[in-house]
């Protein structure tokens, strides 16, 4: 008998993501989410686990299916919320939830936009950052961005081609073969252009995918660039789905913030069924 999952599906620069709304088991999570991405069914890049809160004062909660933090993720389930409360088009409301990879609380403004939503997101700040060389990959310029539960790798190329892509892919798969966190990003990107093409490895449900709009990457981007320049970044990162903007405030020699934003659509709600 074929089980149902009542979700609904979202468009952040075209990191198609799909948030459960149904209760399930945590340890069902990854196999809902493989059946959810698969192209015989909803397909998506990523899925997510929500829970609504029910009570004033309370916050929403979002699991991925892999238990990493996701950007994009959080600003589809404020987008969400948004539209449960029946936000008028042109106003604004301010939405806190907890989310999976970080323990601090994440916090989100949402402006409702003629058909979809405008989202401007605090992000987690990075633990770490630095110059990180290997010999398996000594032609790259690489730096390590690190996170509670997540490490991202930037490398510089001057153009994205199907060779830098095996290399990154090579790449995410030997960092996370020794790594206990949830996440491995490999974020190339060319800097006379600001294009990004962000590759994400989650090991716990074998997922890798060149997602056409990574919000974690660009706020990782962001506070990589505020580390080499030693200064305030301001960016429009441009990626296969479209544009992000990411600001990093840079004082007295660390990050103090990282905000991201983007726009989120809501493009289908339903059941689906997975055996």
């Amino acid at each position: 008998m074929k089980q149902g999952v009542d979700f609904i599906k979202f468009n952040p620069t075209e990191n198609m993501t799909v948030l459960v709304k149904s209760m399930h088991n945590k340890e069902d999570h990854a196999r809902i989410a493989e059946k959810l991405m698969s192209y015989d069914c909803v397909h998506a890049e990523q899925v997510g686990f929500i829970k609504l809160s029910e009570q004033e004062g309370m916050v929403s909660s979002l699991r991925m299916a892999g238990g990493e933090f996701c950007g994009n993720a959080c600003m589809s389930l404020a987008a969400y919320i948004a539209s449960v409360n029946g936000l008028p088009e042109g106003k604004g409301i301010n939405v806190a939830m907890e989310a999976s990879g970080t323990g601090e609380l994440v916090r989100c403004r949402v402006k409702r936009e003629v058909d979809r939503y405008h989202c401007k997101l605090s992000m987690p700040l990075p633990s770490a950052i630095g110059k990180n060389q290997r010999d398996d990959f000594a032609h790259f310029s690489m730096a390590m961005i690190q996170y509670e539960e997540a490490v991202h790798i930037v490398i510089e190329v001057d153009e994205i081609n199907s060779g830098v892509r095996v290399q990154a892919e090579e790449m995410a798969r030997i960092i996370g073969s020794g790594y206990e966190g949830k996440l491995v990003g490999v974020l190339v990107y060319i800097p006379h252009t600001e294009e990004l093409a962000p590759l994400i490895y989650v090991p716990e449900i074998g997922s890798m995918i060149w997602e056409r709009g990574c919000g974690s990457g660009t706020a990782s981007l962001a506070a990589y660039l505020a580390w080499k320049k030693r200064e305030i970044i301001s960016a429009l990162v441009k990626q296969p789905g479209g544009v992000m903007k990411a600001a990093c405030e840079w004082e007295k020699g660390s990050i103090r913030a990282i905000e991201i934003e983007g726009t989120v659509g809501i493009v289908a709600e339903g059941k689906a069924y997975i055996g």
